[in-house]
């Protein structure tokens, strides 16, 4: 629903860089609502949810450019990679292993997403960079989520999230040169649109940040949370009508192929659960 909040917002003109600004800042303040969940501060330390902040940001900067300079159906299916590249992380940085059914399931998370994205074989453009910066957001956004479970616990969730996302909020100033036109110019049309979606993007990081925080498996926490790319097609097939979105009109190879997909999701979800 965010994501077709936000995209709705774009046919007025909003642009990706005044989006990731306003959807950063009103991330960080989404995310001070765990303050009350305790913890401590170590201003020693801070440098670890700096690191984090810039983590995020050059990741999501990496997502933009590959959105920007290629197609969806093409960044999407790399950046499903990530799922991999966490469980790889997980044990070259971390003490605990990966169990084999886990790196099943990422592969099959990643291939899912793949699936789900093919868009009946339309052209594609500037293939090669699109692939590049997709694959550097997902190593990217693989290591924060990596590094999350590894120096959260040391603070608590009450402090080293909110304090996290607040350098997330100071250093996305750095989105204001790419903007083309300043906040004052967004149409009062857009405003509902983007906000609402900003709001509930913001609402999903902070659950799928907590999740990793509190229960310490980032390899299981990616394979469910990529199941909204299955929520997403469905969502544009049931009410992408309501948003102005035109994929619903997409031919049925195309719905084959994300009912595949959807199948593969479902089976890697399922390999998550096991014994759990």
């Amino acid at each position: 629903m965010g994501a077709l909040l936000v995209k709705r917002s774009g046919d007025f003109g909003v642009g990706v860089w005044r989006t990731a600004f306003l959807s950063n800042l009103i991330s960080a303040l989404i995310f001070q609502l765990l303050l009350p969940l305790g913890g401590t501060f170590h201003s020693d330390l801070l440098w670890q949810p700096a690191l984090l902040g810039v983590l995020f940001l050059l990741g999501q900067l990496f997502n933009y450019l590959a959105l920007q300079r290629g197609d969806v159906s093409v960044a999407t299916p790399v950046l499903g990679v990530k799922i991999i590249l966490v469980a790889l992380f997980t044990t070259l940085l971390l003490t605990q292993g990966v169990p084999a059914k886990l790196w099943a399931a990422a592969a099959l998370s990643s291939l899912a997403i793949a699936l789900l994205h093919r868009n009946g074989g339309a052209q594609h453009h500037h293939v090669g960079s699109t692939i590049l910066y997709a694959g550097l957001s997902g190593t990217v956004f693989a290591l924060f989520d990596v590094l999350v479970q590894k120096w959260s616990p040391g603070w608590g969730a009450g402090r080293f999230l909110p304090v996290m996302f607040g350098f997330v909020a100071v250093f996305s100033v750095v989105l204001i040169p790419f903007f083309h036109a300043p906040l004052s110019a967004i149409p009062r049309a857009a405003w509902r649109w983007l906000l609402g979606g900003c709001v509930l993007i913001g609402f999903q990081s902070m659950v799928f940040v907590l999740t990793i925080t509190k229960f310490r498996n980032a390899t299981s926490t990616n394979v469910i949370y990529s199941s909204r790319g299955l929520w997403s097609v469905v969502g544009v097939w049931a009410v992408g009508h309501w948003f102005a979105n035109r994929e619903q009109h997409l031919g049925a190879g195309v719905l084959r192929w994300r009912l595949a997909g959807a199948v593969l999701m479902m089976a890697a979800i399922a390999l998550v659960m096991l014994g759990h």
